[in-house]
């Protein structure tokens, strides 16, 4: 009876849960609509998309109108009235208001199209790094989800273990009382008794934090999930030479694709700091007027008389008209204390450094794109080894029972059985769900994973 109870506590960790649970899918879309880390990576790529505007618009034309009042004070000086009748001191201002609007365009200016060159990379750079992201949360979701699950596994166990243990304490107990065992079984068996309640709240708490993991990602709390189904087909992956899943990785991965934009950026970059060099030529047209007054204070009297320059010879001929001036100017930079051969030596160098991060990224994919190519294989041989290790730990507890009961195993036999078959279900469900995420995380890498591998692994949930 006990054995079976043992048996049927440990069963439940492959059941499905009672009642509606949430599959893969709804976690993805409830993290896809409040994931904070995409939504950030999505605002960064629309922020660094805001560079190609910026960059054009310096080549495009310019124009811009003013309005502007002046006044000019004079301090007392003697002047001749305009009609002779004699002098008088001129202590008053000047007023000049100008109305005029201008049109600029870069005729030539190698600098403004290379920074346009090198806006357009990292913008590109941008979206590859967003798409990375989106990659990324696929993986990140379903680690989430299968780490909730493998907790909840490892929560069941524990229980089992920790009722196991106790139904053998008892047993104990009662054997000693009665004289077919020393105390020294009691003893062991409310050690690991004692023991197991401790690993139980562990286990509780790690299954907490592993549906508060979830939590953070999709923004709503972590109910009942799916579990992954007991016939999980062991498929290795395809293509099965790792050569192939190398060589799709370098040509698709969404970062190795941003740091090769950035290093097209930067050569950009060197083109613009180059370009210092060279002279620059726009055009501009300008149109406006101007009108210009004088208020002078005559010799004692508070009043003071208005007098418009133009009507009195003073102002320009042209007061009071609209006026046109076309341009066209050349500017060549002769020296600038070093500047422009500085910013071109610091270009190289943050070219240099983007080629190096762009050949630091090559090779960790390609080291993980192996790595997770041979985990998924291997990944296969442990499954069914772990399967034949709960098999194996099944049969070997219930001989050993079945032993002590006869007298011939101890109580530390029994317990010990109890462990390895708590410790072979453990092993088995961590590598069942490793093997799927394994072989999601090589797709990751090769740049391939989409929608339709998430609902692959969702068909693999009951």
């Amino acid at each position: 009876m006990r054995l079976k109870l043992l048996t049927f506590a440990l069963a439940l960790a492959v059941l499905p849960l009672a009642g509606h649970s949430e599959d893969l899918l709804d976690a993805y879309r409830e993290a896809r609509a409040n994931d904070p880390t995409l939504s950030q990576s999505d605002a960064q790529r629309l922020s660094t998309s805001e560079g190609v505007p910026q960059a054009r618009a310096l080549l495009l034309p310019q124009i811009s109108g003013t309005v502007s009042l002046n006044q000019n004070s004079s301090s007392g000086s003697q002047s001749l009235s305009s009609d002779g009748s004699g002098p008088y001191f001129d202590a008053g201002h000047t007023r000049t208001r100008g109305v005029s609007a201008s049109l600029s365009q870069s005729v030539f200016n190698l600098s403004n199209w290379a920074n346009l060159s090198a806006a357009k990379s990292s913008s590109e750079a941008g979206d590859a790094t967003y798409q990375a992201a989106v990659q990324a949360l696929y993986v990140r979701v379903t680690t989430a989800y299968f780490n909730v699950l493998t907790s909840a596994d490892q929560l069941t166990f524990s229980k089992a273990n920790e009722e196991a243990l106790r139904q053998a304490y008892e047993q104990a107990d009662q054997r000693f009382k009665v004289g077919l065992s020393a105390v020294t079984d009691v003893y062991q068996a409310k050690s690991e008794y004692e023991q197991a309640k401790a690993g139980t709240i562990q286990a509780e708490n790690s299954l907490n934090d592993a549906k508060e993991a979830l939590t953070q990602i999709t923004g709503k709390p972590t109910g009942d999930l799916k579990k992954l189904r007991e016939d999980l087909p062991l498929d290795p992956p395809s293509p099965s030479d790792p050569k192939e899943w190398v060589a799709q990785a370098l040509k698709n991965n969404p970062t190795i694709q941003s740091q090769q934009l950035s290093v097209d950026a930067a050569e950009h970059n060197i083109d613009a700091a180059r370009a210092g060099h060279l002279p620059t030529i726009s055009a501009s047209v300008t149109r406006g007027k101007s009108n210009s007054w004088a208020e002078n204070r005559l010799p004692g009297s508070t009043s003071a008389a208005i007098v418009n320059d133009a009507q009195n010879g003073l102002g320009n001929g042209a007061n009071g008209r609209w006026g046109t001036t076309i341009g066209l100017t050349l500017n060549v930079p002769i020296f600038e204390g070093g500047l422009t051969q500085s910013k071109v030596r610091q270009s190289i160098y943050e070219r240099d450094s983007a080629q190096d991060s762009l050949e630091i990224e090559r090779r960790q994919v390609t080291r993980d794109t192996l790595n997770f190519y041979r985990t998924a294989v291997a990944g296969i041989a442990q499954v069914e080894a772990a399967k034949a290790s709960v098999d194996s730990g099944q049969k070997a507890l219930e001989a050993t029972r079945a032993g002590f009961d006869v007298g011939t195993q101890t109580m530390l036999n029994v317990l010990t059985a109890i462990q390895t078959l708590t410790q072979a279900q453990s092993t088995y469900s961590q590598n069942r769900h490793q093997f799927v995420l394994n072989k999601l995380q090589l797709k990751q890498q090769a740049g391939t994973i989409d929608m339709k591998d998430m609902e692959a692994v969702n068909s693999l949930l009951q």
